[in-house]
Order: structure tokens, then sequence, then C-alpha cells
């Protein structure tokens, strides 16, 4: 039997205990899910965040887009300049969680609540083609070394110092990984440090950087969570493991990655070359004959350039000709006469690409369309046919990319190709063609973009007298 004494010990205790239980703060996710809204923090970057053609894009936008509409809530994203102010974000309250590509280490996990990685990669020192490369930390003493501020490069380079003393850098507050990359390229630094797959995206834009050596393991990037987050992180932990089961991790990675998978340095500057020198005679004729057919006309640009490099009068040994190489049946098909005509052969291959859409069942979506047309494209319709049957065999989705990729090389195998009607193809091809079609139009437009804006400073510095409209 409890005296009356301690009855009024629980009761008091109880009562503290409530207080303090009432004081506590409230939990993440409830607030996500009250408020209707989560609020993200990252970067302005090509592999985070960034302004694209139809809005914003980016590998983080889009992956904590996908989280969002899984809460059933609204996403706001706000954009800080470097990693220290991410992180500071979180740290004071501005933001649920950051998706800024940042890497999960150490050092990082007594100070922050990481989620589960999502993306693994490795640390690498980057050089410039044409100068002397260092293969070791200890070459590198003799480089001008300088990285981004509070990134995870920092901690690594601490490490390395301990067995080569010599090794000395720069922490640039003011610059992220992307612009010391430009730095290097421009020649005015010797060397940066840079995530793998930050390299493997500015390598498109930059072609004469190169890999020296990498400082690192693989790691893994990881969201960043406040303090009160326990059911949030449980939460995140689940999504990520259906997001993996459900293919979300792989359509994103091919969406943002797949086309960066494949690297001609000289190639690809010719190709930045052409732009200048080629591009400006036949752009009109793209423009025109995109629009007719409503398609992205830099889409077909960068077909063309696959096809030909832009020569209207290229010809291949099986007898394919003209800007957009089209065969003698398919030129009678679209009507064209000249094959060598550009403006003919561009608007006839513009016709027979919007006629491979059109037969695309509607089941493919968004621009998986446009992938599955140009692989039809080159490989013909009834292979692709043929694919996406195995697709269905082999347990994969007919109707995404990121599945038939790996299913179309399976045509030029017998176990595959005997029991299907249209047989072998060479599965493989198609694959290519569509890589570098999408990085050739990723340069492509990312050069416009540059020359855009230069183009606009340019003419904003000039005196108001020399403005259209002023005496």
């Amino acid at each position: 039997m409890l005296t009356p004494r301690f009855t009024r010990l629980l009761i008091l205790s109880a009562g503290i205990a409530l207080l303090f239980g009432c004081e506590r703060p409230p939990d993440l996710l409830e607030t996500i899910r009250s408020d209707g809204k989560l609020i993200v923090v990252t970067r302005n970057a090509p592999t985070t965040y960034y302004e694209g053609r139809d809005g914003p894009e980016g590998y983080e936008y889009s992956l904590a887009s996908a989280l969002a509409e899984s809460l059933d809530v609204e996403v706001e994203f706000r954009v800080r300049d470097s990693v220290n102010g991410v992180l500071s974000a979180v740290e004071n309250g501005e933001a649920h969680l950051a998706a800024a590509g940042i890497t999960r280490t150490e050092s990082r996990n007594g100070r922050f609540r990481f989620g589960p990685g999502y993306f693994p990669v490795q640390q690498e020192v980057v050089c410039r083609r044409g100068e002397p490369l260092p293969k070791s930390p200890l070459e590198l003493t003799e480089k001008t070394l300088r990285v981004a501020a509070g990134t995870s490069y920092l901690e690594q380079l601490t490490a390395l110092q301990q067995q080569h003393p010599k090794l000395a850098w720069e922490a640039d507050p003011g610059q992220g990984s992307e612009q010391l990359l430009y730095k290097v390229w421009k020649r005015e630094i010797d060397c940066t440090v840079a995530d793998s797959n930050i390299v493997a995206i500015n390598r498109r834009y930059l072609p004469e950087l190169l890999v020296a050596f990498p400082i690192s393991e693989q790691q893994q990037l990881a969201w960043v969570l406040p303090e009160n987050a326990e059911s949030f992180a449980a939460y995140l932990h689940e999504w990520f493991r259906e997001a993996e089961e459900t293919g979300l991790m792989g359509r994103l990675y091919e969406r943002y990655y797949g086309y960066a998978e494949i690297f001609d340095y000289v190639d690809m500057r010719v190709f930045m070359r052409r732009i200048e020198s080629r591009l400006p005679r036949y752009e009109a004729m793209f423009r025109e004959a995109a629009e007719h057919h409503q398609l992205p006309w830099t889409l077909l640009a960068a077909q063309a350039y696959q096809e030909s490099h832009w020569n209207p009068r290229a010809r291949s040994p099986t007898g394919v000709r003209g800007m957009m190489m089209l065969t003698l049946n398919t030129a009678k098909e679209v009507g064209v006469k000249s094959r060598l005509d550009p403006v003919q052969s561009i608007r006839g291959g513009a016709q027979y690409l919007s006629r491979m859409m059109k037969r695309l069942p509607e089941s493919i979506q968004g621009k998986d369309r446009l992938w599955f047309a140009l692989a039809a494209y080159n490989v013909g319709f009834a292979h692709l046919r043929d694919a996406r049957t195995l697709a269905e065999r082999l347990g994969r989705n007919p109707d995404r990319w990121v599945d038939l990729k790996e299913v179309l090389p399976l045509l030029a195998e017998k176990e595959h190709y005997r029991d299907l009607p249209y047989g072998y193809a060479r599965g493989w091809e198609p694959v290519d063609y569509v890589q570098r079609i999408r990085d050739y139009r990723n340069v492509f437009e990312r050069q416009l973009l540059l020359k855009s804006v230069t183009a606009e400073a340019v003419e904003s510095d000039q005196p108001e007298s020399n403005q259209p409209g002023n005496p």
C-alpha cells in the first residue's frame, strides 16, 4: 500500500515530466505535415539545383521534390552559396533538410544528423590537360592547389598532410567546386579537388579537365537533418529503400548522369568549335523544322551532329546520306527528293523522328518518349518493339529508358533474339546513339546559355547613349 507522501511524490514527478514533456520541441515530421511544406536548403550547381529549360532542375531538386510528393506537402527550396551556408541553415532551423550534394564524413557525423547515403562519390584531384600532371600527393606539392572552403576535401587533405608535410592548399571561401574547376580550365590555378560526380558533369563543358588521382576511398552523399528529426530520419530510411526498389533512384541517375558516361575529349573539342563555325549556317533550319513538328530544336541539332557532324554532304558506306543521314526508303517516305539539300534533310529527319514519337504507346511518358523515338530512328521501330517485349520477359519496365537501355544490347545475343519476331540487332548502337545526342545537347545548351549571359553582360556595360533608342 502506497503512503500518502509517496503518492504525492508520484503525482509531483508525473506533473514535472508532463511539464517538461510539453516543452519538448515538436517532432520535425509532424511539423512538416502540419505546416504542409518541406523546406529544403541547397546550392545552385549542375549537380544539385539549377534553372533549366522548363524551370528548376537538378538531381537534388528532383529527389527532394519526390520526397515532398510522398509526404503530400509543398516544397520550398532555399539556395545558399556554399556548403558552410547550407549546413548553417540547417543548424539555425532555417530548413528541414539540406539536399546539396554533401558528403557524410566522420567529423560531420559528430555535428549533424544524416539521412541514409544515396550516391557514391570519390574525391578527385583535377588539373588541366597540357600541363604536367601530378600522380601522387608528393608531386601535388609542386602545384598551386585551391579548394572550396567548408568542404569535406579539407578534412581529407589535412589527413594527407600528415604523410606529406609540404602539401599546401588555399581554402577559398568565395568559390564553389564548379567555379574552381573553371579556374583550373582557365589556367588561373593548377589544380583543385572535387567529388567525382561534379567532375563528370563539368568536364562535358570544360573538356581539358583531367583527373590526376583520387585522394579518398568511396564516400556517400547524404542529406543533413536537424537534431529533432528522429521520426523524420526513420521515414527517410524507409523512403529511400522504396525509391531504390521502385526504380526512382535509377531513373534520376539516368536523367542527370546517364549521358555523362561517354566522354571523348577530341570529339568534344571538335564539337565545341563547330558550334561556332558550322551551326550558324543551319540554326534557322533546325528551329523551323523543330517548331513545325513540336520538337526541341536543340535536340534536333544535336541529333544532326551525331548523324553527320552538320555536314550536308555526309555519306556512309551503308548508303545513308545527308545532314540527317536518311536512307533512300526513309527519304521517299518523308518526301525528301534530295538528301544532300540541308533544308530537305533536316525537315525529313524531323518528320521521321516525330513519326517515331507518334507511334509510341501513351504509356511511355515525359522525356523517355524522346529517347525511345531516337532509339527507333537508329535501330528501327521493329527492333525497339522487340526490346520492349524482351524487357517484359525479363521483369523490366518496357516504358522506361533506364530499363530499356539495359535490354537493347541483349538483342545481339542469340539466347535472347532467337525468340523475337525481328531477330538479331546491334542493340548497343542505339544506346550509344541516344547517350551521345543527350551529351551533345547538354553541352550545346550550356554553351548557348553562357553566350547569352555574356552578351547581356556586355550590353549592360554599354554607355547609356549607345543603347537602342537613344540618340
